[in-house]
């Protein structure tokens, strides 16, 4: 397998191969031992500096890289728009100019635009981490659950993996679907009919939006939250009922034959889309994610810098 990526950044998983995330993941495992001893920080990226350029609100998704980027000894730069010049008028491509005139190595941006870091990495020469662009991708919430995934149940070739809730509003969705394919798994997606987008069907994946026959299925649920911040119109009638028809509950998984992995990206919207006494079981892996989220996003980090140095 190739010790370098195929990709001088990293925008989406639809432009990386099979071997690009496998060496993503096994560079993963050796930052996960790194993480959980008791000195955490490693030297490899002493002489990168990464800006953080956020124009979309985030928690887990910003502390995460920002751990990542200091446990590799990288220097940070934290930029959010709420507070810029993006407020008078200045636009993307001036902005991140600006930020890269201070001699910034890497940029790793979240934007509400759909297509908003591809645009910049045509103009700009710095290596670009996708954090979320709109509603088109998240690779490495995608690559943290996969990597979890296979962390979990060893492989995730030939797993069913089944994707619940708001899928139309969800960047997380759609990179998911892209990583679970070149990895082998099959793939069911599952809600209400309003809020699956039409192409999904040219896309390989099977639909219903019943979801105990999604949970009889899979082996997998990963259940996305109900993106109101999105959604301008009512896809549906009210939080209550999209509970009642589509939330997961320990009811639902006693009626299963079998155990499920259950995962959710964050934040959870308990009562809603999952209830708490699944969120906080043994079925769920929630937790997982965050933490391997820190050892993905070094990997990625890492191997983009290797391109830059050599």
């Amino acid at each position: 397998m190739s010790q370098a990526l195929s990709v001088p950044h990293l925008l989406g998983i639809k432009s990386l191969t099979e071997s690009d995330i496998q060496l993503i993941f096994e560079t993963a495992d050796e930052f996960k031992s790194v993480i959980n001893r008791p000195i955490k920080k490693v030297p490899s990226l002493r002489d990168i500096t990464i800006a953080n350029i956020f124009f979309e609100n985030s928690t887990r998704t910003k502390l995460s890289f920002e751990l990542a980027e200091k446990r590799l000894s990288a220097d940070v730069v934290n930029f959010s728009s709420g507070n810029s010049s993006v407020k008078k008028g200045e636009t993307l491509l001036d902005t991140v100019n600006n930020i890269l005139s201070m001699k910034v190595d890497m940029v790793v941006m979240r934007h509400s635009s759909p297509g908003a870091p591809h645009f910049l990495s045509r103009y700009i020469d710095a290596n670009i981490v996708n954090a979320g662009d709109g509603t088109h991708e998240h690779p490495t919430q995608a690559l943290l659950d996969t990597f979890s995934i296979r962390e979990k149940l060893g492989d995730v070739s030939g797993k069913k993996v089944a994707i619940l809730g708001d899928i139309l509003h969800s960047r997380v969705a759609l990179s998911n679907i892209f990583a679970l394919q070149k990895l082998g798994a099959e793939v069911m997606v599952c809600g209400p009919n309003t809020l699956i987008p039409k192409y999904l069907g040219n896309l390989g994946v099977k639909i219903t939006s019943n979801i105990r026959e999604a949970l009889h299925w899979c082996d997998v649920a990963n259940v996305l939250r109900i993106q109101l911040e999105r959604q301008h119109i009512k896809f549906f009638p009210s939080l209550r009922e999209y509970s009642m028809h589509f939330g997961l509950n320990k009811q639902l998984l006693a009626e299963l034959d079998k155990p499920i992995t259950i995962l959710h990206p964050g934040p959870i919207n308990r009562g809603v889309e999952i209830t708490s006494d699944v969120a906080d079981s043994d079925h769920a892996i929630i937790l997982d994610q965050v933490e391997n989220g820190v050892a993905v996003r070094m990997a990625v980090l890492y191997l983009l810098a290797s391109i830059r140095q050599n």
